[in-house]
């Protein structure tokens, strides 16, 4: 008999989804022009909490929710090719990337599974608005990003599920 496999239930709910898939024939644009860079965390829903449809904008989702450099080349390629003209940077509340020190985060990864991690930088933030204040002032200051891109930095509070600008 077959063992049942990892990934055999989000396959198996899959094949439900394809039976009444529907192919909506939305384009590759953004339809609302937006980009959202937030936090991996699954409490964080991001086209609900922005009042969006499948097809309004363009996620990007990290630990942290932090303007990597591959989040930077998502950007450019959404903002020149995909009719992205604002990006949001969104951070949330009770984060776990602004809740610990790396030493911490380390040693907890090596506890766990005895795997050391040191050589990986994973952008924790010491002071979360300060980071993203940073991470906003990344993309503005971004050479390959058209200047009339509009960018904000927003908190999301987990708790509540309000949106909050603070840049």
């Amino acid at each position: 008999m077959r063992r049942m496999g990892s990934f055999d239930d989000v396959l198996a709910a899959n094949a439900d989804y394809a039976t009444s898939f529907q192919d909506e024939g939305l384009p590759g644009q953004a339809g609302k022009g937006l980009a959202v860079v937030t936090c991996m965390d699954s409490r964080i829903d991001p086209l609900k909490m922005l009042g969006l449809a499948k097809g309004d904008a363009k996620i990007m989702r990290n630990a942290g929710g932090r303007v990597t450099e591959d989040v930077l080349r998502t950007l450019v390629l959404a903002t020149h090719l995909l009719g992205v003209d604002r990006i949001l940077v969104v951070e949330h509340t009770d984060c776990k990337m602004a809740s610990a020190t790396g030493a911490e985060v380390h040693q907890s990864i090596f506890d766990a599974s005895g795997v050391d991690t040191r050589s990986l930088d994973f952008q924790l933030m010491d002071d979360q608005l300060q980071s993203l204040a940073q991470d906003v002032q990344r993309v503005r200051s971004s050479p390959y990003l058209p200047k009339s891109t509009q960018v904000g930095g927003f908190l999301y509070d987990v708790r509540s599920g309000r949106l909050r600008e603070v840049l």
